[in-house]
């Protein structure tokens, strides 16, 4: 069993992936190809913003945004404490500091009290400027933006939403990567969308923002003339090769995929909602992309074993995360690491990922539920 079955999913789409990639091939149009701009106008028109552009990577899809906004030495950006490291890493790489804020226990994202206080506090502090939230939109679930977006308009914060796990989850039909001030994705091959190899794009209604997005990816560039660099930007484009990848995956992705995985989560609530794990909480006016299908294991009941337990019956299991941001040696002797954040501390030492894809049969997740219920069983 794989926990994220790519292999599955080419062999539904081989036809028309194996003939995205040859026309690519056969054109020798490798960089910034028309497909690239066909994907853009794509993913715009989908998730319902006026601008997309693509780049080589979902972090690079931050660095951008923030390289937009002039974020650098003296500001602070506040992220989530219980996510992946590139959403606290661009703000430190910008020269700016990441202020860590806990999350919401059942939803995994970032909680807008603690968020409002960490700003009051940064403030009353004195030592750095509010300049921008990072709303990660963890395990496919879009963080609550009707919370967060009145404490940025109550302290002029501009939102940025790091929506690399989250593309396709939406709040009463708005879609993920719509509700920032600028929003980002990752097209890395696990995540919801994603191509075969690595893949970024970022979002915004703004034509001044999408405009400095399309310059600093390439070299800082001016327009159409290649060869006069009016900004000093990056290297970071989108091959062509995965567009056209990504093109028949979107398609796949908007047709059935989602309402498949979604189905394959409420058969997993529906089988363990009878033990004492704590399942995913999916609100009524929220839509999740399952990323990820996280639960949290009761006190004292050792992960590991239970892992061991899983993966002698061949199911993958993954913890995401093992260790609080603030936590992290890249941080441990920094501003950033004074970082009060217990739920996260507990939701690393607790939280268990299960194999969850578009392609997952009842079988499986029969087989997973099972096994997963006899392992409890035996550490009790």
């Amino acid at each position: 069993m794989e926990f994220r079955d790519l292999k599955k999913q080419y062999k539904a789409l081989k036809d028309k992936i194996d003939c995205a990639v040859n026309e690519t091939i056969t054109s020798s149009r490798f960089i910034s190809g028309p497909q690239v701009k066909e994907l853009e106008e794509r993913l715009a028109g989908y998730v319902g913003v006026k601008h997309c552009v693509t780049c080589a990577n979902g972090t690079d899809a931050l660095t951008l945004a923030l390289m937009v906004w002039g974020i650098g030495e003296g500001d602070a950006v506040f992220v989530p404490d219980f996510t992946f490291f590139s959403s606290g890493e661009c703000p430190a790489l910008a020269g700016a500091t990441p202020i860590f804020v806990d999350v919401d226990k059942r939803t995994y994202n970032i909680d807008s009290e603690k968020l409002e206080k960490a700003v009051e506090k940064v403030i009353a502090d004195g030592k750095y400027t509010p300049k921008v939230v990072v709303a990660v939109d963890l395990f496919g679930l879009p963080a609550d933006y009707n919370a967060i977006k009145p404490v940025c308009q109550k302290y002029n914060l501009l939102l940025l939403e790091d929506g690399a796990q989250g593309f396709g989850g939406r709040i009463n039909g708005k879609k993920a990567c719509s509700f920032g001030d600028i929003s980002t994705t990752s097209f890395f091959p696990a995540k919801p969308l994603g191509c075969y190899g690595d893949g970024g794009a970022v979002f915004t209604d703004n034509d001044e923002w999408a405009a400095l997005l399309r310059s600093y990816a390439v070299h800082g560039k001016s327009g159409n003339d290649k060869y006069n660099n009016v900004l000093v930007g990056m290297n970071s484009r989108l091959d062509t090769i995965q567009a056209a990848i990504l093109l028949p995956k979107l398609k796949a992705f908007e047709d059935y995929e989602l309402d498949s995985i979604n189905k394959s989560a409420e058969k997993y609530n529906e089988m363990l909602k009878d033990t004492d794990l704590l399942l995913p909480k999916i609100d009524n006016d929220f839509y999740s992309s399952w990323a990820q299908y996280t639960v949290q294991l009761p006190d004292g009941v050792d992960r590991s074993f239970l892992q061991s337990e899983l993966k002698k019956s061949e199911i993958p299991s993954m913890v995401y995360y093992a260790r609080p941001m603030h936590s992290q040696g890249a941080f441990e002797k920094t501003d950033s690491s004074n970082a009060d954040c217990p739920v996260t501390e507990e939701l690393c030492k607790t939280v268990l990922s299960l194999p969850i894809h578009p392609y997952l049969t009842d079988e499986d997740i029969e087989k997973v539920c099972s096994c997963l219920k006899t392992a409890l069983d035996k550490v009790r």
